[in-house]
């Protein structure tokens, strides 16, 4: 039996994949997140066989819970489900360990396809994905990009700027992190000075840029 577990924020959506993969006999739900810090807790509890991830989760961005998951060597295969055709998702989700990657228009049989190939150890991308954009990563699969400000920062500061520019005041970020304001404060002080931005609404438009936040 495959053990799956999804991490969608629409709700509909999630209940819409869920219905759908139920009717199958060899896999069931174990688990489903709506928010990012949710996914990788759940995760790390439950250790499903495969995690079904969309790219534009809140609080923590699926490329950032992929970094994470191959950080702490967990068991879990993660088939990233999601509207974003762009390059830089497939190459950046590959980097950070996906094994899977398909587009929400796309959702059918393929998504059963999908679990079952990465279930076995394969590689899936979605038929929908265009030919130029797979030439693009597999030109550049294994490789980095050089380094730049935004990837010198820590797993923590990532996830406090992305808190940031989904609006979210400092007390509300301590509060999420467990953190204290001033740990909050310290944090946001660092990411200033890091990125070479003047104030917030710098930081915004960095994370904006490297796309921790989804502007739908």
């Amino acid at each position: 039996m495959i053990r799956i577990m999804i991490a969608e924020d629409h709700h509909l959506v999630r209940a819409a994949l869920k219905a759908f993969i139920q009717q199958e006999d060899d896999v069931t739900i174990v688990g489903e997140a709506a928010d990012g810090q949710e996914t990788l807790q759940i995760t790390e509890r439950l250790s499903p066989d495969i995690l079904i991830l969309d790219i534009g989760m809140p609080k923590l961005n699926g490329i950032e819970i992929l970094r994470r998951i191959t950080e702490l060597k967990l068991n879990t295969r993660v088939i990233i489900l999601t509207m974003y055709s762009d390059s830089s998702f497939i190459k950046r989700s590959f980097q950070y360990g996906a094994k899977g990657y398909l587009l929400k228009n796309s959702v059918s049989e393929e998504l059963l396809m999908a679990i079952r190939a990465v279930y076995r150890g394969e590689i899936f991308l979605s038929s929908a994905i265009s030919r130029f954009i797979l030439d693009d990563f597999l030109q550049y699969h294994g490789k980095t990009d050089s380094p730049e400000a935004f990837d010198s920062l820590s797993p923590r500061e990532v996830e406090v700027l992305q808190l940031i520019a989904e609006g979210h005041t400092n007390s509300v970020i301590a509060q999420m992190l467990f953190i204290s304001t001033k740990t909050v404060d310290k944090h946001r002080a660092n990411l200033i000075t890091k990125l070479n931005v003047r104030d917030t609404a710098g930081l915004i438009r960095l994370a904006i840029k490297n796309k921790l936040v989804l502007l739908e």
